[in-house]
């Protein structure tokens, strides 16, 4: 489940949304209030349930080949077992905006700072698991998110990490 070219994509497991204003989240760095959206390349940190833990990292061209070689694949998205259950059943789904509406956010995501409307009624993310396979992204299941955390964040990966506070301590 990816935007098509010239469009972005907001991940929800609420398929009743139709007008998206914007809000100051919860978690927010920052006190302006918007619509979050991601592009094709960050749209695979979404599909997960909203407030799943999830570590990911990737490589670039700039990684050491020993830091590649660690990783293994291109790019792994690492969860919790906890969370199993809820990837094989969580309804995801998947609303389609106009990219004009929303300007560049950081490395990974656009924001619209007045209400928009999607371009359609959502739709279905579908399995987790098979769109993990299709994109050639590995799922690592772990006890705990915080080794692999670690080891990520002390290398020279791309990575990110959403809902860590949920993780397992």
């Amino acid at each position: 489940m990816r935007p098509a070219p010239g469009e972005l994509l907001h991940f929800s497991e609420d398929p009743g949304i139709t007008r998206f204003v914007p809000h100051v989240a919860a978690t927010a760095r920052q006190p302006e209030a918007y619509v979050w959206t991601v592009d094709h390349d960050q749209a695979p940190a979404y599909w997960f349930p909203r407030q799943c833990p999830r570590a990911m990292a990737w490589t670039d061209h700039d990684t050491p080949p020993a830091d590649a070689d660690w990783l293994g694949p291109h790019r792994v998205h690492a969860v919790e077992y906890g969370w199993l259950e809820a990837m094989r059943t969580v309804r995801l789904y998947a609303y389609r905006f106009a990219a004009e509406h929303f300007r560049p956010f950081g490395d990974s995501a656009h924001v619209a700072t007045t209400p928009v409307t999607p371009l359609g009624p959502p739709e279905p993310v579908g399995d987790l698991f098979a769109l993990h396979e299709h994109a050639g992204i590995e799922l690592r299941v772990l006890p705990t998110l915080w080794p692999f955390w670690h080891q990520v964040t002390a290398r020279e990966l791309r990575f990110s990490g959403i809902r860590l506070r949920n993780a397992k301590p």
